[in-house]
């Protein structure tokens, strides 16, 4: 795991700067940096390494290849790089210098090029090669969004890329603005979606992509090589034909295969725990496989609404785990907020953030490389919303949508067009199909936030109705098209890296992902239970009476902590009248009125929060810019 940089025609002052994105990143990559610059300059590499695989030297990068025409900066890890690695010996005698997976992923993008080894590589990933020969920069990210990369233009037209936002603020002289047209967008999620970032000609490179650009560099072409929406319509062409039973069976190996290969390190290997189906899973299996104790690691809070810590420590018993549990409080939370718009370079306002960077720097002093459970949610029907929604959907879709539609304004007019349960409601009436109605529920309740609001369409405002036969699994696909990659491990990839800890998740393992898509609905959801095939493979190695619990989460009370003490402070502060008139930004009256609402009356709602996250990321930002001027 490592952190990523470089320029393109960048000038004389190309070689400061490269040094500022290193440093921006340098936890990311505690254990070294390295530059590399091609004759002219016109292509600079920056690396920051978390030694991980190959402690020696000879993983260093930025790395050339054998032949001297590529050279590679890599965030990441290739879990098939042995299999890799014995074709480049059959095939083509390579003789390696080191053991590090870079090395092998390099010579396979020089002896059977970008295209070809992007489909045989599994893991998780971001890198930049650049070839020497034809004066090509390629930029890749992996199939699920697991490891970030900016890319875009600042002043003068000079193309950037970074696994770190926070490394192209760093630049001298970076002024772009602030992306106001995405704004609508982050207040209606917590998060910014791909392709977009906060500011203005700075994007996300999308999963299963890659982005070529050749001189001048003021140009790119970006190219799909793996679509989870492809393989989500071929699996469901293409029906697992066995039981349920044998689904099990096959997607335990495919499971404990991702497994064995992701506890590959040279480095001590742990994983997150909760009392949840899926890292219970992941965490079962990695001891099944394991000739030692695994070390399982959970968080617990005092709050026993939100406290999952008992159960898990009663899980990790059972199964024989090295197990360590950390219990936060209000002040180990008011502690971290502060952090929170370094770590993540842009807005993002998944609560779940705080606990999970807990767990991470906690994780942190034991190994350094923790398995997670993320994903199976998405892939094996996790989520009560799915349920909920296709529910309601079934009962609305009866009413003919020409009456449906003056009826949820009806209910507005009623309500007096006041934002509230009643308007999200008025809002489902209307709701063309069960993607709309999906995507509806997920807004909640509009307000406008942001002033002189542009239009910004995602990939959930344009995913087709219907592209796939079961309801459900549309809804699915929505999220792992953009929720999961965006939300999920975004946040787990930030704030995991805050304190130079590598995550994995197995149940993102291209072949796990591409089996799960072949499964009909009832091995995953029926009668009302959930994740059923995962919870076949569980109940082999965990009593079925310890994992029948309500879903809880990995939340935090925010809405009882902002009431009163520091963090009530804190807030005051940032949504002060003057400070939101100033910045002209938001819409002032609005965002005092969600303020007021909620210490004066109690009404807690989720946009406290984004805006809140918002407000303390542009305060990060003008921090930042006295920095870089002093």
């Amino acid at each position: 795991m490592c952190g990523i940089a470089g320029l393109c025609n960048w000038g004389r002052d190309w070689q400061r700067n490269i040094g500022k994105m290193n440093e921006a990143m340098a936890y990311r990559g505690p254990d070294a940096s390295g530059i590399w610059a091609c004759d002219g300059h016109a292509v600079v590499l920056g690396h920051r390494r978390l030694s991980v695989v190959d402690l020696t030297p000879s993983g260093a990068q930025p790395m050339e290849s054998h032949n001297s025409r590529y050279v590679i900066a890599f965030n990441g890890e290739i879990y098939n790089h042995r299999e890799i690695k014995d074709r480049l010996t059959g095939e083509h005698g390579t003789v390696f210098r080191g053991t590090s997976d870079t090395e092998i992923l390099l010579e396979a993008v020089s002896e059977y090029g970008i295209d070809e080894t992007l489909r045989m590589i599994k893991g998780m990933f971001a890198f930049a090669v650049y070839d020497k020969q034809e004066r090509l920069l390629m930029l890749a990210r992996d199939r699920v969004g697991e490891k970030p990369l900016y890319y875009g233009f600042t002043k003068g037209s000079r193309f950037v890329f970074a696994s770190d936002l926070n490394s192209v603020m760093a630049l001298d002289g970076f002024d772009n603005p602030v992306n106001r047209s995405v704004l609508h967008q982050y207040f209606r999620y917590g998060y910014i979606p791909a392709p977009y970032s906060v500011f203005e000609n700075i994007y996300k490179l999308r999963p299963g992509t890659y982005l070529t650009i050749r001189p001048p560099y003021d140009q790119y072409d970006i190219r799909t090589y793996w679509s989870m929406q492809e393989a989500a319509v071929s699996g469901q062409k293409n029906l697992f034909q066995g039981s349920r039973q044998e689904a099990a069976e096959e997607l335990e190996r495919l499971l404990k295969d991702a497994i064995r290969g992701q506890m590959e390190a040279d480095v001590p290997v742990g994983a997150f725990l909760s009392a949840g189906i899926d890292s219970s899973t992941v965490v079962a299996l990695m001891q099944s496989l394991s000739g030692r104790k695994v070390k399982s690691f959970t968080i617990g809070m005092w709050d026993g609404k939100f406290n999952e810590a008992p159960a898990a420590k009663e899980i990790a018993a059972h199964l024989g785990t090295e197990h360590t549990e950390l219990y936060i409080t209000e002040e180990d939370a008011r502690n971290v907020i502060p952090l929170l718009a370094g770590m993540f370079g842009e807005p993002f306002a998944d609560s779940s953030q705080i606990p999970t960077y807990l767990v991470s720097r906690m994780t942190k002093e034991h190994v350094t490389v923790s398995l997670s459970g993320d994903g199976g949610d998405e892939l094996f029907c996790g989520y009560g919303t799915y349920s909920s929604v296709k529910r309601i959907w079934d009962q609305v879709r009866k009413i003919p949508r020409s009456l449906r539609r003056p009826a949820g304004a009806l209910i507005g007019a009623v309500n007096g067009n006041r934002k509230g349960p009643l308007a999200v409601k008025a809002g489902l009436m209307g709701a063309g199909s069960i993607e709309d109605m999906y995507l509806r529920s997920q807004i909640g309740e509009g307000f406008d936030i942001v002033r002189d609001l542009p239009d910004c369409p995602t990939v959930m405002d344009t995913y087709p109705s219907g592209l796939l036969k079961d309801p459900v699994h549309n809804l699915m696909l929505m999220d792992l098209l953009m929720y999961h990659p965006d939300d999920i491990l975004n946040k787990v990839d930030r704030t995991a890296m805050a304190v130079s800890l590598e995550t994995r998740v197995p149940m993102l393992d291209r072949d796990v992902v591409e089996f799960a898509w072949t499964l009909p609905m009832s091995y995953r959801y029926q009668d009302g239970g959930t994740k059923m095939i995962l919870r076949d493979i569980l109940y082999r190695y965990v009593p079925h009476e310890l994992m029948e619990r309500p879903k809880q989460g990995f939340a935090v009370p925010l809405h009882s902590w902002l009431k009163e003490g520091g963090l009530r402070e804190w807030a005051e502060d940032l949504l002060a009248r003057d400070t939101l008139d100033a910045q002209g930004l938001l819409d002032t009256d609005t965002v005092r009125r969600l303020w007021s609402d909620y210490t004066g009356r109690g009404i807690w709602r989720a946009q406290i929060w984004y805006i809140l996250m918002f407000q303390e990321w542009l305060r990060h930002r003008e921090r930042s810019r006295a920095h870089r001027s002093a």
